[in-house]
């Protein structure tokens, strides 16, 4: 193609030059800075590293109130128990002591 069949294709298609222009510069820009990135991994972001620390803690504290509340679920019905052993009982003894 021409100099001048590439001119009309572009002004057909509403393509300018300087728009032209810019995207090279805008596409060298971009593989300047690929390029400058350093090799390897990524650097971590230190916010990764304070939600697995506080998802961990999460899990942590959950097991913990969990097994505080097994905890009192025991108490109360050891307390349940007591209280009925001490109501059976104490009719007995006072039977007991009366005879």
């Amino acid at each position: 193609m021409d100099k001048k069949g590439k001119g009309a294709l572009l002004r057909r298609e509403g393509l300018y030059s300087s728009l032209i222009t810019t995207w090279r510069q805008q596409r060298d820009k971009g593989a300047l800075d690929a390029l400058a990135a350093s090799a390897g991994r990524p650097k971590a972001d230190p916010r990764d590293r304070e939600i697995a620390k506080l998802k961990a803690e999460k899990v942590r504290l959950e097991a913990d109130l969990a097994k505080a509340r097994t905890v009192i679920e025991v108490q109360g019905k050891l307390s349940a128990l007591l209280d009925q052993f001490a109501t059976d009982s104490a009719p007995n003894q006072i039977g007991e002591n009366s005879r």
